[in-house]
């Protein structure tokens, strides 16, 4: 089964909530979308939603950075709901969005964009090391038995490991 993406407009309606979760950050905000519906040639307030929305990572740290209760915002993201029994007993339900993109609606406001500065890489990055274990010639790499244990090469000394069994 596919997974169902919204993108809707509303108001933060919380001071935004960042912390880290096993080293990886996470912001969290409720957002409300009230549609605006004609009713006997009168344009109204329609009923508002709440969103509970998550984000992750560089968009969780950019978010605490720009986004602040009142905000307009545009959500795009993966939509779930949730569902629990409360306390009296009544069934409760919440629309939970993981956002993929947080933006300030430019239709109600203005603001400012800032690039956000790169994080210090390792000068050996991952993918390059990566690469290069792909592209390594076989005889280059140490040799292996089923059971992943080191095989020594072919002819090779007690001083440089046991002998490859025969094949």
């Amino acid at each position: 089964m596919g997974d169902t993406y919204v993108t809707f407009h509303g108001w933060v309606g919380n001071e935004v909530t960042h912390r880290d979760v096993n080293g990886v950050t996470v912001a969290n905000l409720r957002v409300a979308s009230t549609p605006r519906i004609k009713r006997k040639g009168q344009w109204m307030d329609g009923d508002t939603t709440w969103y509970s929305v998550s984000a992750w990572r560089a968009l969780a740290d950019n978010i605490r950075d720009s986004v602040k209760k009142g905000d307009a915002v545009i959500v795009h993201g993966r939509l779930r709901s949730d569902a629990w029994k409360r306390e009296d007993g009544q069934i409760s339900s919440t629309l939970l969005v993981e956002a993929s993109f947080v933006g300030h609606d430019l239709c109600r406001g203005t603001s400012v964009f800032l690039r956000s500065t790169k994080q210090e890489r390792p000068e050996n990055d991952v993918h390059d090391e990566l690469a290069e274990m792909i592209h390594r010639e076989a005889d280059d790499m140490t040799q292996l038995d089923s059971w992943g244990n080191p095989v020594a090469p072919p002819g090779a000394t007690d001083e440089e490991g046991p002998a490859a069994p025969a094949a």
